[in-house]
Formats: C-alpha cells, structure tokens, sequence
C-alpha cells in the first residue's frame, strides 16, 4: 500500500526582498499577525489558515498558489 506524503513550501521571503526588502514586521502588520508568525511559515513550521494565505499573496499581488506550494511524494 502507498501512502501519500505532502510537503508545503512558501515563496515568503523572496517575495519579501522582491518588495524592496519588505521587513517580517512590515508583511505581518500588513496581514493581521506577529513577526513569529511570519518568521515560522518562512522556515516551514507553520501551515497559513486559508484566510492568511489569501492576505499573503494580496500583499504581494499574486495568486495563492505563486505564494504557496503543496509537493507530493510517494512512498511505499
């Protein structure tokens, strides 16, 4: 039997430096959160609601999915 693993990555931080190097405090006031917040999406720990991720990728002018990622793997 397979079983399915996901692995969820976030474009962030260049995104960030993209926008004029847009600080982590900057992109969280922006989106309602703290610096701690932003600081664990960027380095994978923390999954966005649907809500903040829509917040996110306005800030930055793009689609969910140029922002977010979801690879999957297989494994047997």
């Amino acid at each position: 039997m397979f079983e399915q693993k996901h692995r969820f990555s976030n474009e962030i931080r260049r995104l960030r430096f993209e926008q004029g190097e847009m600080t982590q405090e900057e992109l969280a006031q922006k989106v309602g959160v703290t610096r701690q917040t932003i600081i664990a999406l960027e380095a994978g720990k923390y999954l966005p609601s649907l809500l903040l991720a829509v917040k996110i990728a306005r800030v930055f002018g793009k689609n969910v999915e140029e922002v977010f990622s979801i690879m999957e793997e297989e494994e047997a």
